[in-house]
């Protein structure tokens, strides 16, 4: 019951909040402005994931609740990536494109204050002699850092249509609540529930066709807080094998951003280049409408997120 009230105040704190964001995105006129790039063809409020961030902490704060140095060393990291993406999300305001190296410098910023409060990528156990082997520091560092900044990088990546950066967010969501229940981990079970909870309270109102979008703001924050769940639950203490169980639960955004910047690379262009190499804009290019895409796109999130789950049982 503790795990339904949390997704409970997570959804209700965003469904309440969200028409609020919207009319504050209005009077201040922060909305996503039409391109050729873009399918929309009026300005779109763009103050979504401040309303998903907001429901997020009044959920912690009435039920997780651990305010350590571990919760302040987080928060402030997630408001640096909210931060930057709302920078990234104004230049959109006035048309214009916001370069990459900023937002990498913060998010690198921002997963080396993950680091220090000790949510690491720390070692394995190994499937043969059955002991944990811990990695050096250099690379426990290194594979944090990556895993959180790609991770965070990837969901941003696939918001291209209404509710699909969201719904991959829920499904991968569910599946490392359902980890951490089978592990025991009551921290990132509850962590995990809270974020679906917010989510789908946001995706009431950014399903097609969407009355409002998540920003860089909003796809940056769910990004960077799947990394850190997975980092803080699904990753301990795995073998070599179950480390891909939150591979998979992240697979669709993971195998499609490596997918665009092979092609990128091959193609001799800069690799955050905006474009419409992803699988969203190939689907569509197909003849499918934008529920269709996301739809399926979801339902090939889904099996893979069932495989992680099966991986989880089998133990290996």
């Amino acid at each position: 019951m503790m795990y339904f009230f949390i997704f409970l105040v997570g959804f209700l704190s965003v469904f309440t909040i969200t028409p609020l964001m919207k009319k504050m995105a209005f009077k201040i006129n922060f909305v996503d402005l039409p391109t050729k790039r873009k399918k929309h063809v009026k300005p779109m409020p763009l103050l979504g994931g401040i309303g998903i961030f907001i429901g997020f902490v009044i959920g912690y704060i009435a039920f997780i609740r651990p305010f350590n140095k571990k919760f302040f060393y987080v928060l402030i990291a997630a408001i640096m990536v909210i931060v930057i993406g709302l920078v990234d999300d104004w230049y959109k305001t006035k048309s214009r494109e916001f370069g990459i190296v900023p937002r990498l410098v913060v998010q690198i910023a921002a997963a080396t204050l993950v680091y220090k409060a000790g949510i690491v990528f720390s070692g394995y156990n190994n499937p043969f002699t059955h002991t944990y082997v811990v990695l050096p520091q250099v690379f426990r560092y290194l594979l944090s850092v990556i895993w959180i900044v790609g991770v965070t990088t990837v969901i941003n990546w696939c918001d291209g249509m209404d509710g699909l950066a969201g719904s991959l967010s829920v499904i991968s969501g569910i599946t490392l609540f359902i980890v951490a229940m089978v592990k025991g981990q009551s921290g990132s079970a509850a962590m995990s529930i809270l974020l679906v909870g917010v989510v789908l309270g946001f995706l009431r109102y950014n399903k097609h066709p969407a009355q409002i979008f998540i920003g860089d703001s909003g796809a940056n924050f769910l990004g960077f807080m799947l990394s850190i769940i997975a980092l803080d639950g699904a990753f301990k203490q795995t073998t070599v094998i179950s480390i891909f169980i939150p591979i998979l639960a992240l697979g669709v955004p993971i195998f499609d951003s490596i997918f665009v910047i092979l092609k990128r690379f091959i193609e001799g262009k800069p690799i955050y280049k905006a474009d419409r190499s992803q699988m969203h804009y190939r689907l569509e290019s197909k003849g499918m409408n934008e529920v269709q895409v996301v739809s399926f796109i979801c339902l090939i999130s889904t099996c893979l997120c069932l495989f992680s789950i099966i991986l989880l049982l089998l133990r290996i």
